[in-house]
């Protein structure tokens, strides 16, 4: 058995209370392994934080329900206890299935795809459902009431009382939720000088937060007391499933990518790293903020993150600036995904309207602005390209401020809703040896496309 941390809605405090038992797990030596419901990037970087574990994504639209299934299996074989941390309301998620899929419909209105209620059932969890009673008392009855009854088919085990104001405040909660039966989980008293910054994107990286570690050291106190340890402890206690399909073949010659890995470059799917490697690939991490590219490297891998917020100093490392234009000029497979194309442009425009020099190797500029851009998306290639083929469609997943001025004459993709034929406009570049793309992509459905790269960096190899 292991446990979903679930939210009656977004902000409710669920990455607060799944590290603060991540934390005070860890404290007591145990082994855990987390997940995250949906496309996210910082969430697991807390959860690696705490556990020393990377944490892995289960989403259902950038992979599949298989794949889920057997990455849940193949990361609880070895640990004490698991613990998925679910995706703003418990049923919030999308409608319908992945348009031209072989993929069968979810017949279930009360359980959306991609939300934390489908991967419960998916892989047969229990949820405790996070409420924010910072607002109310009496409600919370109803509310919970109606998680509970929604969809019979989640098993709700308990709640988590969070943003308890007082005594007199518990009193009340617990009198009006007692007529239900439901277990109090854990009760989580206000605790405003606990907080982790964010910014216009999310949280403030791991990487970027000194303090985090006394943070952390709070909340393991604040774990250790704030739960019902007895319910708790058999609720997480992690089971071997059946084993999952062996890793793919490495390849018989070993190639050297250099990954962009800084404060500025630091979103990447973990498994999409494994993924890499398991194919025979050397992951050489290096920060475009401070060194110098590597040498004898045969790929170039740029993932997501802040460059914006790092503009000058990424400008300031011209050398760096420089090694990467001519490498991708002399051919050099290219992956760059929505930071990482922002790195290639000519400049970034931060939100302060100042031009910070970038690697100049698509002839546009990205500009920072307010609104955000946001979603799943299935992006049909118009061209053949480095990782697929003209005609073919990928599943994957936006989150950006930024836009390319100009845009691209002749576009990577062309994008569309992926629960809808709504198109949502055509964007990223191509050369011959280059994608870059505002499409964050997850790997694990589709090994043929890191294959695919790889074998393009080994006709640079040999």
């Amino acid at each position: 058995m292991s446990l979903v941390i679930a939210g009656e809605r977004s902000g409710v405090g669920k990455t607060t209370v799944t590290l603060t038992l991540l934390a005070s797990l860890c404290r007591r030596g145990e082994i855990v392994q987390s997940f995250k419901v949906g496309p996210d990037y910082i969430d697991p970087m807390f959860h690696q934080h705490v556990t020393n574990r990377a944490c892995r994504n289960l989403d259902p639209v950038l992979t599949s329900e298989a794949y889920i299934q057997q990455c849940f299996a193949r990361h609880i074989q070895e640990v004490d206890f698991a613990l998925v941390e679910g995706v703003m309301g418990l049923f919030d998620g999308i409608k319908g299935t992945k348009q031209n899929s072989s993929q069968s419909p979810i017949p279930s209105l009360q359980s959306p795809i991609a939300s934390t209620a489908h991967i419960a059932r998916l892989l047969d969890l229990p949820v405790v459902l996070v409420i924010d009673c910072s607002r109310l008392s009496g409600s919370v009855a109803a509310i919970a009431y109606g998680y509970c009854s929604f969809d019979p088919r989640i098993k709700i085990a308990g709640v988590v009382l969070n943003r308890v104001g007082s005594d007199r405040h518990l009193s009340l909660l617990k009198d009006s939720l007692e007529p239900l039966q439901l277990p109090i989980i854990g009760v989580l008293r206000r605790e405003d000088d606990i907080t982790i910054p964010d910014r216009h994107l999310g949280l403030v990286p791991t990487a970027e937060l000194p303090q985090l570690d006394a943070v952390i050291e709070r909340l393991a106190d604040l774990g250790d007391t704030c739960f019902d340890w007895d319910r708790l402890l058999p609720l997480l206690k992690s089971e071997r499933l059946p084993s999952p399909p062996p890793p793919l073949p490495p390849s018989p010659f070993p190639l050297r990518l250099a990954v962009a890995r800084d404060r500025a470059f630091n979103f990447y799917y973990q498994d999409n790293l494994d993924l890499l490697q398991q194919l025979g690939a050397e992951l050489i991490f290096w920060s475009p903020l401070e060194d110098a590219l590597p040498k004898n490297v045969q790929g170039m891998y740029f993932g997501g993150g802040f460059p914006e917020v790092f503009a000058e100093q990424l400008a300031e490392n011209t050398s760096a600036r420089e090694a990467v234009k001519t490498g991708i000029l002399a051919g050099i497979p290219t992956i760059a995904e929505c930071g990482g194309l922002m790195y290639l442009c000519e400049e970034i425009v931060d939100f302060q309207g100042l031009s910070w020099s970038m690697v100049g190797v698509l002839p546009t500029k990205s500009v920072m602005g307010g609104r955000l851009t946001l979603g799943y998306r299935r992006a049909v290639a118009l061209q053949d390209n480095l990782l697929v083929d003209a005609g073919a469609s990928i599943y994957g997943h936006e989150f950006h401020r930024s836009r390319l001025i100009p845009e691209p004459n002749l576009p990577l993709f062309q994008t569309y809703r992926c629960d809808s034929e709504e198109a949502t406009g055509d964007e990223g570049w191509s050369l011959s040896n280059l994608h870059a793309s505002y499409i964050h992509m997850h790997w694990g459905a589709c090994p043929e496309i890191p294959q695919r790269f790889l074998a393009q960096c080994m006709k640079v190899a040999f």
